[in-house]
């Protein structure tokens, strides 16, 4: 599942990772409404993960968002615009590894469940690879909006979009990518939860949900 490479970076240790919260993206089938400063178990998303992003690196991580508004979410973020606005999560990606700057770890802002043991797994895969994705359970098989992206990803992206190919996953021929096997995977927690994603209002409910198991386990 892993691709050879004309380059990989060298190792990086957790204190040279850049976390990266990705806020981009209309929301359309979320009403437009901001999905990360949604409540789930009383907590706003963002919340959630912004004290992840700091137990697993030690600092606040950089928040990519379009919204005008966005500044106002949380003082203690730095908060920058796409710097190309328009190509979706792979504009999203490109962003985080050029603006990071790179190495970064990342994860969308509508991830509630993820934790500061999966963020490791995934930076400590940048020692070895350009780019570390995780292996899940659900249709796509892989997460490429919750992994790490080395410096390499970003000419290697920019590549990609003279292409025509806004997959978030066009770039990856050319670099060097590692997958964290599912089997390790559950060994930090159930796919299911660790990756769940809100995309339409009614997920709100079922993310309760998930708390609520989760808290009384």
């Amino acid at each position: 599942m892993a691709s050879t490479s004309k380059s990989s970076q060298s190792p990086q240790s957790l204190q040279s990772i850049r976390g990266v919260i990705l806020a981009g993206g209309e929301a359309t089938r979320f009403g437009g409404r901001p999905k990360g400063l949604e409540l789930v178990g009383g907590e706003r998303i963002l919340d959630r993960l912004a004290a992840v992003f700091v137990e697993a690196f030690g600092k606040p991580p950089l928040l990519v968002a379009n919204d005008p508004a966005a500044h106002s979410w949380r003082s203690d973020l730095q908060v920058v615009a796409d710097v190309q606005p328009g190509l979706g999560a792979l504009g999203g990606i490109l962003t985080a590894v050029t603006l990071g700057p790179a190495p970064v770890v990342l994860c969308g802002w509508d991830m509630p469940f993820v934790t500061s043991r999966l963020l490791q797994a995934l930076a400590a895969g940048l020692q070895t690879h350009d780019a570390y994705l995780p292996q899940s359970d659900g249709h796509r098989g892989l997460e490429p909006l919750c992994a790490g992206y080395g410096p390499a990803c970003r000419p290697a992206i920019v590549q990609a979009l003279a292409r025509g190919d806004r997959r978030a996953i066009a770039f990856h021929p050319q670099l060097k990518v590692g997958i964290l096997p599912l089997e390790q995977v559950r060994s930090l927690g159930d796919p299911a939860t660790l990756f769940f994603n809100l995309n339409i209002p009614d997920d709100l409910a079922k993310a309760d949900a998930l708390w609520r198991h989760g808290s009384s386990r």
